[in-house]
């Protein structure tokens, strides 16, 4: 019955690991020619949207529209939201930057219609003007004095003496946003967080990795602007009375922004 039992274990711990392997596998991609690599990393058979749609990393993804992004965010557009005050970011952020930073995110704003095109840039900016003051800041006010160390993370550990608050279009912090974020794009986000803020293409690369992990499907669905505010701040702003102020002004920059670029902004505009 003992060796029984030992031969029992040791075909389960064959199993076990052999599913840890195809899950490892598959989450660091390398999938089969026929197959495609999810935006969370895992293989799937082509033509499958799960895999191949939004988000798709390699293989045979579902190609984005044939959408420009440049002939909707114009030099006019974006130099028009530039703050034009005494900014740190007013020599920092150029649409330039932006479109360089778009080269490594290239569906975005490439999904569903060209409106559809619209109203993901202009949520995209609305919420960059709210979190930057239309990019007057690189960095969050007073950022220095908060802790932004998930010291519970251990895939991405805190550097000694690097400090993880906002920077960039979207204000990137936390340890475990810095770390992928900087494997994704090439730089070590762990010890060298100060790249964000002092790199403008880095900085937007940032801010698209994010958007693109946390808000891409969301405005693509359908489910609304106010969804995308739940995901970038939504334990802090949404259903908080102290807080619909903060609401109230991305929501009046996205609308603003639709208008311009001659779109329906939708409903569900709030959360």
């Amino acid at each position: 019955m003992a060796v029984l039992n030992i031969v029992r274990l040791i075909f389960l711990t064959g199993v076990i690991s052999g599913i840890f392997l195809e899950l490892t596998a598959g989450q660091n991609c390398g999938c089969a020619a026929n197959e495609c690599c999810s935006e969370f990393g895992f293989c799937g058979p082509a033509g499958d949207p799960a895999y191949c749609g939004s988000g798709c990393r390699e293989g045979p993804c579902t190609p984005p529209t044939d959408v420009n992004v440049a002939d909707i965010v114009t030099p006019e557009f974006f130099n028009g939201i530039l703050n034009q005050g005494d900014c740190p970011g007013k020599n920092f952020y150029s649409r330039g930057a932006f479109i360089d930073a778009l080269s490594s995110y290239d569906r975005f704003g490439r999904a569903g219609t060209q409106d559809d095109s619209k109203r993901e840039i202009a949520a995209f900016f609305a919420h960059a003007s709210h979190e930057t003051e239309r990019f007057c800041f690189t960095e969050e006010k007073d950022g220095a004095t908060k802790d932004y160390c998930n010291e519970t993370n251990l895939e991405y550990p805190c550097a000694p003496g690097k400090l993880y608050y906002g920077r960039g279009p979207l204000q990137l912090t936390w340890n475990y946003n810095y770390g992928p974020a900087g494997q994704e794009n090439n730089f070590d986000g762990l010890n060298n967080p100060e790249i964000v803020a002092n790199d403008p293409v880095v900085s937007f690369r940032t801010a698209l990795w994010y958007w693109m992990r946390s808000v891409h499907k969301i405005i693509t669905s359908g489910q609304g602007f106010g969804e995308t505010i739940r995901a970038i701040n939504g334990a802090i702003e949404c259903g908080n009375p102290a807080e619909s102020g903060k609401v109230d002004s991305r929501v009046n920059y996205y609308t603003t922004y639709c208008t311009q670029l001659g779109v329906a902004p939708g409903d569900k505009l709030r959360c």
